[in-house]
């Protein structure tokens, strides 16, 4: 925050030197006998007046040294020392040239000029470098306030970019996988079926399609998703035949509702991965999606055992957890369980 180019400091800084001097003025002026009421009411403004000009004037000293020489932020001792020097220097200047210019409204109003001593020169000065302290206080306290806000705004720019860049380096990790094991089943079947190989490019395809047109978004429609999930599990039952049935159970209360792209993607294909692919017969996998408790949940049920001798925390799932993470806190949960020979993978998360 520039104050020197701020006209809004300007103006009150130049109303707050005026109005200080006029109530110490006021407050503290030494009476002169003889002087009509009139006078020295004239006389009393326009003293003011000129005491709060030539501080306002003077003050811009100390700041134009604070905003090109003083770093709130980063300041050693010796800048302190010398911020001091200029506070004195402009003391110095500030009673030096105070009285020659207090002439003009004692002689114009009075009749007189200043005979004041030294010594009660040197009274005033306590009064005026008080104000100067208090000038100092304030513009280094609004220096203070805008810099720690300024550090706040970097930290919540550098949080977002991070949280950004991790949520594009879980993207990353997303598609190559899914595109790996796809591309794998289509060379293993073209070697048996043409047609049937046709037929899963073309939902690679779409898959395809949707993850390109996607991946820059952190969240799209149940109902997407739920497509690209089909071709999915269209490509997979090539591959596993008979030995994969696919059920689904969903809520169309929550079609329209918002969820992470690939997220019900990848618990399916964990499902398929560490699941139904252990078992000689095969088995089921079902979707469920709900509305509860003013929350979106989503269910992926597979048959099978949790292998505790197993790593659960592979890739899939650690992406799962940390979009969510990422993206909700600690508004949405991701619990993976066996129940009664399932495994049952479960998300729960805000409604938007």
């Amino acid at each position: 925050m520039k104050l020197l180019t701020n006209y809004k400091y300007w103006i009150v800084n130049l109303i707050g030197w005026v109005v200080f001097a006029l109530l110490m003025l006021t407050i503290d002026k030494i009476s002169y006998s003889g002087d009509t009421p009139i006078n020295y009411v004239n006389y009393l403004l326009v003293e003011g007046v000129l005491c709060g000009l030539l501080g306002f004037v003077l003050s811009f000293i100390i700041l134009f040294y604070i905003e090109n020489y003083f770093d709130i932020g980063n300041y050693t001792k010796a800048d302190v020392y010398k911020l001091i020097g200029v506070v004195i220097v402009t003391q110095v200047l500030y009673h030096i040239l105070l009285w020659p210019i207090l002439n003009i409204p004692i002689e114009y109003y009075m009749g007189r000029s200043v005979n004041l001593t030294l010594f009660q020169k040197l009274t005033n000065v306590p009064h005026f470098l008080a104000y100067f302290v208090v000038w100092l206080f304030v513009v280094l306290t609004l220096k203070l306030v805008h810099h720690i806000n300024t550090i706040k705004v970097k930290q919540l720019q550098l949080e977002a970019n991070l949280k950004e860049a991790q949520l594009n380096t879980l993207k990353g990790q997303i598609n190559p996988h899914f595109m790996f094991n796809s591309l794998n089943n289509i060379r293993g079947l073209m070697l048996e079926d043409v047609d049937k190989a046709r037929g899963m490019l073309t939902n690679l395809s779409e898959t395809l399609r949707y993850s390109l047109t996607k991946s820059d978004v952190n969240s799209i429609s149940l109902e997407d998703e739920l497509e690209m999930v089909e071709n999915y599990v269209e490509i997979s039952k090539i591959q596993f035949e008979n030995r994969l049935q696919f059920e689904t159970e969903i809520d169309s209360n929550s079609l329209s509702k918002q969820i992470p792209p690939m997220i019900i993607q990848m618990l399916v294909e964990n499902a398929l991965k560490h699941g139904i692919s252990n078992l000689k017969s095969g088995g089921k996998v079902k979707l469920l999606t709900i509305i509860k408790d003013n929350q979106l949940q989503i269910e992926v049920a597979n048959s099978g055992t949790l292998q505790k001798s197993e790593n659960t925390t592979h890739l899939g799932l650690q992406n799962i957890k940390k979009r969510l993470e990422l993206l909700y806190g600690k508004e949405a949960t991701f619990k993976l369980k066996e129940i009664e020979n399932e495994v049952v993978a479960t998300i729960k998360m805000p409604l938007v």
